[in-house]
């Protein structure tokens, strides 16, 4: 039987879907997470339960001191454990990226360098250290700019300003969200640059020996303008020209090349204009959220299932059916408690809508971003043309109703009797 390690976040949404995908395959499943290193112990968990993925060296030596027993994989559900198991995969052996290639792209900075030192379509930008002025910024920034923290993902701490003032307060904010989710904070310092026009799209694919796959191209018909770049509709078949397409492979492919990373699962993010193809981001693990579900039909198994497939070196039977589909990642319309939702039945019962998973709980703080990491939830839809998908997905978003109340509900204090 094939073992893999599982990195599994505790608040990751996928966490069942590759355990699912690992049951069916018979592989067994290594479990190792980001537990509370405080309270595991107490609750019987073993150390490799209680990691930080975000110190990758310090965790891997915890594992290999903890693990029994050989392994043919490593891997991580989402990206806050990619440069662990790249990290773990080297020192083990096993087929996988280079930790220095993961870690260079999900660095914000160090990607821009990468692309602009290879001559890809690269935005001006600019590193501002922590606790430096953005005033001296100034004279060579051309507005509107986009400022953002440099490892966080799902546009969170991602701000555009579109003058000096609004500069400023987008600079605090991202440097207040970075330091509560990034604890090198300090060290790191935020990126600002040139905001791109144009559509943006996402790339779902695969490499196997530095050769990428594309699964699928994803169209955002909703602008991608800011100011905090919320994502809401992924789209497949894309309805770009064929030839557009394939620019786009290409220089996705190009880009995973110049940065060494050669097996597993690739996301990644572009921007289109009469200028061409703008790559904002491509990282080493598969699309986030619950998303990766809209490509069962496509594939003819899940993406769970898939990578692990690729991962021990199964057979990659893809047999899928054909049509258009999408999802929605259900915006949060504002920050507070989630208490509820009505319609639900009537958004399940759309033409086309294939699933409604509510992944907010009762009682949840949340917010959108740039603060927050999260979502209400994932709407499905299967149709016979792109469009037909996209309406399906807009017209259940408006049979759902989110009760969400203030944190703090404001309390008028009883007048004072006289006397």
């Amino acid at each position: 039987m094939k073992r893999i390690l599982l990195l599994l976040p505790t608040t990751g949404y996928r966490n069942n879907d590759f355990l699912a995908a690992a049951k069916k395959l018979r592989v067994e499943i290594v479990a190792a997470a980001n537990y509370c290193h405080q309270l595991a112990p107490s609750w019987g968990l073993a150390p490799i339960m209680a990691l930080h993925f975000d110190r990758p060296v310090q965790a891997a030596d915890t594992v290999l001191r903890e693990i029994g027993g050989n392994l043919d994989a490593v891997l991580a559900v989402d990206d806050s454990g990619v440069e662990l198991a790249a990290l773990l995969s080297e020192r083990l052996g096993l087929p996988g990226n280079p930790a220095h290639a993961v870690r260079r792209v999900r660095d914000k900075l160090a990607f821009r360098r990468l692309l602009r030192e290879r001559e890809f379509l690269c935005p001006e930008f600019h590193h501002l250290p922590t606790g430096e002025d953005p005033r001296k910024l100034f004279p060579e920034l051309k507005f509107p700019v986009v400022v953002k923290a440099r490892r966080l993902s799902g546009s969170r701490g991602v701000i555009r300003a579109d003058d000096s003032e609004e500069l400023m307060r987008a600079v605090n904010w991202a440097r207040a969200i970075q330091s509560r989710a990034d604890r090198d904070a300090q060290e790191l310092g935020l990126i600002i640059e040139d905001f791109i026009p144009g559509r943006e799209y996402a790339l779902e694919g695969t490499l196997e020996r530095g050769e990428l796959t594309t699964l699928a191209l994803f169209d955002k018909p909703d602008p991608m303008d800011g100011p905090y770049f919320e994502e809401t509709l992924y789209i497949t078949p894309s309805r770009l020209p064929e030839a557009l397409q394939d620019c786009i492979h290409e220089d996705v492919a190009r880009a995973c090349r110049v940065a060494g990373l050669a097996a597993g699962p690739v996301h990644a993010e572009v921007r289109v204009n009469d200028q061409g193809v703008w790559i904002l981001e491509v990282a080493a693990r598969s699309i986030g959220g619950l998303c990766g579900r809209v490509l069962i039909h496509f594939l003819g198994m899940s993406l769970e299932e898939l990578i692990l497939r690729q991962a021990v070196a199964e057979p990659l039977p893809i047999a899928g059916e054909g049509g258009a589909a999408g999802v929605m990642m259900m915006p949060i319309p504002r920050r507070g408690i989630y208490h509820g939702l009505e319609g639900l039945a009537a958004a399940q019962a759309v033409p086309g809508v294939t699933g409604v998973a509510i992944t907010v709980q009762p009682g949840e703080i949340i917010a959108p971003p740039p603060d927050g990491a999260s979502y209400l939830g994932f709407i499905f839809a299967r149709a016979a043309s792109p469009a037909d998908a996209e309406m399906a997905l807009r017209i259940a978003h408006r049979q759902l109703h989110f009760d969400i109340r203030p944190e703090y509900p404001a309390t008028v204090a009883p007048a004072a009797e006289k006397p």
